[in-house]
C-alpha cells in the first residue's frame, strides 16, 4: 500500500510539535468572563492586523461567518454573494436559519463586480427583501483559490456603501491572498466592516477563526457567540495554537502556492484531465475529468492513497498545505492521472 498522500483540505494538519509546546505552555484564564489572556491576546493581534478596533475569536470559520452576517443584517435581509461561496454553499443552511436571510447568487465562478452588485441591489420596501450585505471571499474556495483584484474590492466596497450597504469579507485563506500578491491583509480588510479569517485551514492551527469589526459590532458578536454555544472558557490552549501559526506559518503559505503549481503541471499534462494550469494561483487545484466520473474517482484514489474530493459531478479539488511536501505532490499527480485514464 502506498503512502497515503491527503489532499482533501487544509483543514487536515495537524499541529507541528513546536506547536504543541506553544499549546502546553499558554497561560489560560475562562474566556466567557473575558479573562484568558492568551485568548486576549490573539484577539489583540488579530485586530491589529486586519486594521479593526475590536476581534473575537470562534470555535469555526461558519460561525465567524454567520456570527458577521448576524451583526450586520436584520431577519429578512438579503446578502448578495459569488458563486459557490462558503458562507452559502458550505455552513448548512445557517444563514437563513440562524440569521433570517436569504441569499441572491450573482457573477460567475465565485467573482463579481460592482456592476453586478448596483444590478442586483433592492432597496428597502414592501414588496421584497432589502439588500444590506455584499460577502466576498478572498481567497475563494469553490473559485479554485484564486485572488481577488484589490481594485475590485475596492470597487464593489464603494459601490455597497454608495447605495446604503454593508461588506464581510471572509477571509478564511486571507494570508494566502497576502502572501501570493504582498499585499496585506490591513489593505484587504479596509474595504469591509466586517473581516474574519482562519486559523485551522493554511496557517495550520488545529481549532479556530477569527471576527474583526468595530467594538460596537464586536459587543454584539459576543452575545451572537453565546448564542451559538461557542464560549469556550480555557481557549488559550487552542488561541496559543494561532498564535504561533500567525508568527510561524504564513511566509511558508508559498510553498504550498508552489507545490500546488507544481501538482496542477503535472495533472495538466495528463491525458483524461481538464486543467489550466495558469488558473493555479494558492494552494486550491480544481481540475475535470474526461473519462470517469467524480465520485468513482475519488474512490479510485483513496485505493490508490490519494485522498481528494468531488466538487460536482466531473470535477476534482485538491488542497496543498504543510503536511504534504512537493515530492508527494508529484507521487499523488502519478497515481491520480492513470486513475484518470480509467487505470
Amino acid at each position: 500500500m502506498n503512502a497515503p498522500i491527503d489532499l482533501r483540505s487544509d483543514t487536515v494538519t495537524k499541529p507541528t510539535p513546536p506547536m504543541r509546546d506553544a499549546m502546553a505552555r499558554a497561560e489560560v484564564g475562562d474566556d466567557v468572563y473575558g479573562e484568558d489572556p492568551t485568548v486576549r491576546k490573539l484577539e489583540e493581534r488579530a485586530a491589529e492586523l486586519t486594521g479593526k478596533q475590536a476581534a473575537l475569536y470562534v470555535p469555526s470559520g461558519s460561525m465567524a461567518n454567520q456570527i458577521a452576517i448576524g451583526v450586520t443584517t436584520e431577519a429578512g435581509d438579503e446578502v448578495i454573494v459569488g458563486e459557490g461561496a462558503h458562507c452559502f454553499l458550505y455552513e448548512g443552511g445557517a444563514g437563513p436559519k440562524i440569521n433570517g436571510v436569504q441569499f441572491q447568487v450573482i457573477g460567475r465562478g465565485g467573482s463579481f463586480t460592482a456592476e453586478d452588485v448596483k444590478a442586483a441591489y433592492k432597496e428597502d420596501n414592501h414588496h421584497y427583501a432589502p439588500t444590506t450585505l455584499v460577502a466576498l471571499e478572498n481567497t475563494h474556495n469553490r473559485g479554485g483559490g484564486f485572488v481577488w483584484k484589490l481594485d475590485s474590492i475596492a470597487a464593489i466596497s464603494t459601490m455597497a456603501r454608495s447605495l446604503g450597504m454593508r461588506v464581510h469579507l471572509d477571509g478564511a485563506r486571507i494570508f494566502n491572498a497576502q502572501v501570493k500578491t504582498g499585499t496585506p491583509v490591513k489593505t484587504w480588510a479596509q474595504h469591509a466592516d466586517t473581516v474574519t479569517f482562519c486559523f485551522s485551514k493554511g496557517l495550520g492551527a488545529p481549532v479556530g477563526s477569527v471576527i474583526c469589526s468595530t467594538r460596537e459590532r464586536i459587543h454584539k458578536a459576543h452575545r451572537q457567540r453565546k448564542i451559538l454555544g461557542g464560549g469556550m472558557r480555557q481557549a488559550g490552549i487552542l488561541a496559543a495554537a494561532g498564535l504561533y501559526a500567525l508568527d510561524h506559518h504564513v511566509q511558508r503559505l508559498a510553498e504550498d502556492h508552489a507545490n500546488a503549481a507544481t501538482f496542477a503541471e503535472r495533472m495538466a499534462n495528463s491525458k483524461g484531465i481538464e486543467l489550466d494550469p495558469k488558473s493555479v494561483e494558492t494552494n486550491i487545484v480544481i481540475f475535470g475529468l474526461d473519462a470517469v466520473d467524480a465520485v468513482t474517482f475519488v474512490g479510485r484514489a483513496k485505493e490508490q492513497g490519494v485522498f481528494v474530493n468531488a466538487v460536482s459531478a466531473r470535477k476534482i479539488r485538491a488542497v496543498t498545505h504543510l503536511d504534504v511536501s512537493k515530492a508527494q505532490c508529484e507521487d499523488a499527480a502519478k497515481r491520480l492521472a492513470a486513475i484518470a485514464l480509467g487505470r
